[in-house]
């Protein structure tokens, strides 16, 4: 089951709220000793969190399937990157990172118990269902819920320094319909100045339409980072990004700051364009340099680490302001939450 975007928090009495949790959203089916945790795509997870086989057989009943999310948890917050990291062909590695940043499973659904198929069940109805089943522990937990906007909107603001991304709202007389968009997510939106350092080609027409802008930050050292990309532009407009960028292809690699890429000796310390994708090693991500000297305006929904977590959404060209003033210091900071106070109201 999936989410439609939305920029309010609905309101009704229909409406049951869920914070959003930026994780790997994942389905796990029990059956006595066996256990499968799939993802979204329904590829198989399990050998990348070895750690959650024990913790989950001991809270799900001896037949059951649930949806949820893996998060790890740090004392920073959610940390999607550490996620990132277990998508590893050494068994080795995943088991090493597993001892130094485990993860955990936030459970939110029921879709079935012993025999029974609960997916035509009101969500109010799987709710409770789940609640009297689930055994939650120190690496399960069953996401809060709440029937109060007010309540909603505290969780929208006060944890998203824990590395929560927005809400969920759920109308609490749906059934589970898989593939359909019956949920609505609120996600926080922000806006940035950024360095326009470069683009790709849109796959459908490389050479004469452009697909994305790649983005750039400075940091405190001066040091201008990949944070990024601006894409989802309509055809015409793709065609007449190309026009305008074409005074910025000349000379470009010259004193460019990302042209040694290639180099493994250039990715130290630096994020950088060009890196071999973890999902998907055949991916194209080949790019063209531009001048640094444009900047441009991009909406973002959130910061993870020194990057902007989903693609940006361009917004407008900035003709006054300068590559040099696009710095990491205007993305908006929020303290950490400490993620055990949610964690804690679950149980």
């Amino acid at each position: 089951m999936l989410a439609q975007l939305a920029h309010e928090i609905p309101v009704g009495e229909q409406w049951l709220y869920e914070p959003k949790w930026d994780g790997f959203r994942a389905l796990v089916f029990r059956d006595g000793d066996e256990l499968h945790i799939q993802s979204r795509e329904s590829k198989p997870l399990q050998r990348y969190f070895p750690e959650l086989r024990a913790p989950l057989l001991a809270a799900l009943p001896e037949r059951a399937i649930i949806d949820g999310e893996i998060v790890i948890a740090t004392p920073e917050g959610l940390a999607f990157e550490a996620l990132l990291q277990r998508i590893h062909p050494a068994a080795s590695r995943i088991a090493k990172l597993a001892q130094e940043t485990p993860a955990s499973f936030v459970v939110w659904d029921l879709l079935a118990e012993g025999d029974e198929d609960l997916r035509e069940q009101p969500l109010g109805t799987r709710r409770r269902r789940l609640e009297g089943a689930l055994r939650v522990g120190p690496s399960v937990h069953l996401t809060p819920i709440s029937t109060e906007v007010s309540v909603a909107r505290d969780w929208f603001e006060r944890f998203e320094g824990a590395g929560l991304d927005g809400v969920v709202a759920k109308d609490a007389s749906s059934s589970y319909a898989p593939g359909q968009r019956t949920m609505v997510k609120v996600k926080h939106l922000r806006t940035a100045d950024c360095v326009v350092a470069g683009f790709r080609w849109h796959k459908d027409g490389p050479g004469t339409e452009i697909g994305s802008l790649l983005l750039g930050l400075y940091d405190a050292e001066g040091a201008l980072h990949h944070v990024g990309i601006a894409s989802s532009f309509a055809k015409v407009r793709r065609r007449a990004l190309l026009d305008e960028l074409a005074p910025l292809r000349e000379n470009a690699l010259e004193g460019h700051p990302w042209a040694s890429w290639r180099q493994d000796a250039a990715h130290f310390g630096q994020r950088l364009p060009g890196a071999t994708s973890r999902w998907n090693a055949n991916k194209d991500l080949s790019w063209e340099p531009l001048r640094i000297e444009t900047v441009c305006e991009v909406s973002y929904d959130h910061r993870q680490g020194d990057r902007f977590r989903h693609a940006t959404h361009f917004l407008r060209w900035r003709p006054d302001r300068v590559p040099a003033s696009c710095t990491y210091d205007q993305l908006e900071e929020h303290p950490p939450t400490e993620l055990e106070a949610l964690f804690r109201s679950t149980k």
